[in-house]
């Protein structure tokens, strides 16, 4: 029987991974991150039951964790979500969580903040956009 691998397949420079609860704003920031030229795709880590998916399959050279809470979760879907159904995500993102290079808390910020706020950060990590990055961004 072959040994298992401990080692993960390494990042792709320039690629961005967002994760987060529903409705955190993940499809809006990764639109908002690829017409900056970013190579950006969410990551529905928040319904695996696979805690490190987002590394496996993605291989991103930064993971950007958004969070909103109940509440706003609830107004910006529409939707009734419960506690329990947030705290599950919550539950299935803590590895991303522990390993993520920019978390933001979203209730009060507007898309081109929570933009503006993961641009800075992508920046101090040495990740910047490039020619195409949209293009890439089909992984």
């Amino acid at each position: 029987m072959a040994p298992l691998r401990n080692s993960y397949p390494a990042p792709v420079p320039g690629r961005v991974v967002v994760v987060g609860v529903c409705a955190a704003g993940k499809s809006t920031l990764v639109a908002l991150l690829r017409a900056a030229g970013y190579a950006a795709q969410s990551c529905a880590q928040e319904h695996s039951y696979v805690g490190d998916m987002w590394r496996r399959l993605s291989r991103p050279q930064a993971l950007v964790f958004l969070d909103a809470s109940l509440a706003v979760s609830r107004q910006r879907r529409r939707a009734s979500y419960e506690p329990e159904y947030i705290a599950e995500q919550r539950r299935r993102l803590a590895h991303a969580r522990a390993h993520c290079h920019v978390y933001l808390f979203t209730d009060d910020l507007t898309p081109e903040q929570v933009r503006d706020r993961v641009v800075m950060a992508l920046a101090a990590l040495g990740v910047e956009p490039s020619a195409g990055g949209a293009e890439l961004a089909t992984f």
